[in-house]
Parts: structure tokens; C-alpha cells; sequence
């Protein structure tokens, strides 16, 4: 376990700026996740941390040590990749082995790290088959278990379950949480998938452009985010913007109101009228999609079924309380 200090770090390719003076803390044993669209420097900043990259400006501090000099090896973090990295020609044994091996521990002391971390990993009647033998949720806590062999300071995810069918992930995600609460380890997790980032993290930090927008829980995040882009990112469906001109009553200075589909309300009175273009019956909840005023796209999310179809027009209001303001700059009123 380990604490992660970034302060001002900076890195450019090429005269490029991609990663803008990035200032964040992660405490000890802290789930964090980095979250945002493709492109916006998440995993740049991962093998920053990682010392697979180095920071062109700024500190990297591991436990209060500034290791911006220190390699990779000897930093005391372990990472597992979204292609799983595993070696083909080895059995499941000795790929969680191979990092040990290197480093000279004691057989005995290997058997006892890798038959642990099996057995955590529900891998014990896999230890000795080969990669290809293996389906893409075993590879993975593989190479998960490869990492927990080596007892790092730090686990770093890159985007691990990206390769995984969606039933899978979501599995997935709860053994990475269930090991993290065994472990009490400090964990920075990347993905570009918002619901991954809000069912796994105590805290998420949305990165956009190679700069952080906002950090908080995901609560946090999703009941008061910072900005429209934080608003429209954290959440699913997103966020609908609809022009604060045609809600009445809306807060002095605010260009843009945002509702969140979950919170909008059919009203015979309500001050949008809808337009539906598409309905998604999913039995439990219904999903209406359309378009508001001047074309503005809109989502509302109804509880149980319904008998709106296509082509169908209604109102729809939204308590005041769940509306969301934002000035002309897109920011948080």
C-alpha cells in the first residue's frame, strides 16, 4: 500500500503538450479511477506513474519519495494491461512466477505467493495450463494474480476489461472491487467507460484534453459535477442541455439547464414538449428518445412500460431540485 503525489507534471511529445501540470493525491488503499474519452491522456499519465514514461516537468512522489528518476523495476508499482501480456508458451504457474523468478526469490517463498494468489483468484485448477487454454476472464485475473505475487505499492489497471464481452466485464469489475477490499491496496484503474469508473471507484478523476476537470466520488460527481462536460460525461444515459431561456424560473445567468433522463417527468404542463422519435421497452424501465425545442436531442427514462410509441408528442417537466445550471463558459452555477 502506498500513497501517489503528482504535483505540476507535465509531458510533450514532439513540442506537443499532451499531459497539462497535473496536480493530484491519492491516499493509502484508495480505489482511484481516471476517466474520459479516448485521447485525453488517461494512460499517458498511468506510465508516467507506472516509469514506463517520463514526466517531462513535475513530481512524482511514491510514499513521499520523488521517483521521477527512479525505473520502472524499482518503483514499486505493477501493471496489468488491457492485452493481459501473458506469455503463450508458459503455464499459468509460471507466468505469475516469471517476475519473481527474475528477482531471485526463493522457490519456496514463489510457491507460496503464486498457490496464495491462486487461490484468491479462483485459479488453482488452472495453474497449469497454457494462456491459450484459458478464457478471456482467466486470462485476465492471470494477469491480475501476476501483479499480486509481486505485493506492489502500487496496482495499476490499463483499461483491463476492454477486451471482455459485456457480461464478463461486469464480473469483472466485482472481482477487481472484492480484491481490493481483501487487500486494502492502493489501486489507480483507467478506462474510458463511465459506468466502470462509477460502480468501482471511492474516487473518479475525469481527465479531458490532458487536463483534470474534477475529482470526487462518484456521487459527488454525478450530483454536483463541475462543469457541463463533467455533467454530460458522468452518467447513463447522459445528461440532456436543453437552453435555459425555455425553462421557466430557470437561475439568473444560466445559458443552459441540464436534466438527467432518470429525473424528467412526463407533465401534462411541463414547459418541453418532446417529440419521440424512438422508444426502448426494456420491461423493467422504458427509454424515450427524441427532440425538444430547435431540435435539442432529449432522453427520459420512465419506470415500468409504456404505450408511447414513435411519432408520438408529450410534456415533460422536471423537479427543481435535479436541475443542473450552467453559464455561458459551460460552468457549474
Amino acid at each position: 500500500m502506498a500513497t501517489l503525489e503528482l504535483a505540476n507534471v507535465v509531458k510533450t511529445f514532439d513540442k506537443a503538450t499532451i499531459i497539462h501540470g497535473v496536480d493530484l493525491a491519492v491516499s493509502d488503499g484508495e480505489f482511484v479511477v481516471f476517466v474520459g474519452p479516448s485521447g485525453c491522456g488517461k494512460s499517458t499519465l498511468l506510465r508516467i506513474i507506472s516509469g514506463l514514461e517520463p514526466a517531462s516537468s513535475g513530481d512524482i512522489r511514491i510514499d513521499g519519495q520523488r521517483v521521477n528518476e527512479v525505473s520502472a523495476a524499482h518503483r514499486g508499482c505493477s501493471m496489468v494491461f488491457q492485452s493481459y501480456a501473458l506469455y503463450p508458451h508458459m503455464s499459468v504457474y509460471d507466468n505469475m512466477a516469471f517476475g519473481l523468478e527474475n528477482l531471485g526469490v526463493a522457490k519456496a517463498l514463489i510457491e507460496s505467493k503464486v498457490s496464495a494468489a491462486a487461490a484468491m483468484l479462483q485459479l488453482t485448477p488452472l495453474l497449469q495450463r497454457k494462456p491459450t487454454q484459458l478464457s478471456g476472464g482467466q486470462r485476465q485475473r492471470v494477469a491480475i494474480g501476476r501483479s499480486i505475487v509481486r505485493e506492489p505499492k502500487l496496482f495499476l489497471f490499463d483499461e483491463p476489461l476492454s477486451n471482455l464481452d459485456a457480461e464478463l466485464r461486469v464480473s469483472m469489475r466485482a472481482e477487481i472491487r472484492d480484491l481490493h477490499a481483501r487487500l486494502g491496496a492502493t489501486m489507480i484503474y483507467v478506462t474510458h467507460d463511465q459506468v466502470e469508473a462509477m460502480t468501482m471507484a471511492d474516487k473518479i478523476v475525469v481527465l479531458r484534453a490532458g487536463r483534470i476537470e474534477q475529482v470526487g466520488s462518484p456521487l459527488e460527481l454525478y450530483n454536483r459535477p463541475c462543469n457541463q462536460f463533467v455533467a454530460g460525461f458522468i452518467g447513463s444515459p447522459r445528461m440532456n442541455f436543453v437552453p435555459a431561456a425555455e425553462m421557466p424560473g430557470a437561475k439568473a445567468g444560466a445559458q443552459t439547464v441540464g436534466i438527467r433522463p432518470e429525473h424528467a417527468q412526463l407533465s401534462s404542463d411541463g414547459p418541453l414538449q418532446l417529440a419521440v422519435s424512438q422508444v426502448e421497452q426494456l420491461g423493467s424501465t422504458s427509454i424515450l428518445h427524441g427532440k425538444v425545442v430547435d431540435g435539442v436531442p432529449f432522453e427520459l427514462i420512465l419506470n415500468g412500460q409504456t404505450a408511447i410509441k414513435r411519432g408520438d408528442t408529450v410534456r415533460v417537466s422536471a423537479p427543481a431540485e435535479q436541475l443542473h445550471y450552467f453559464d455561458q463558459n459551460g460552468l457549474r452555477l
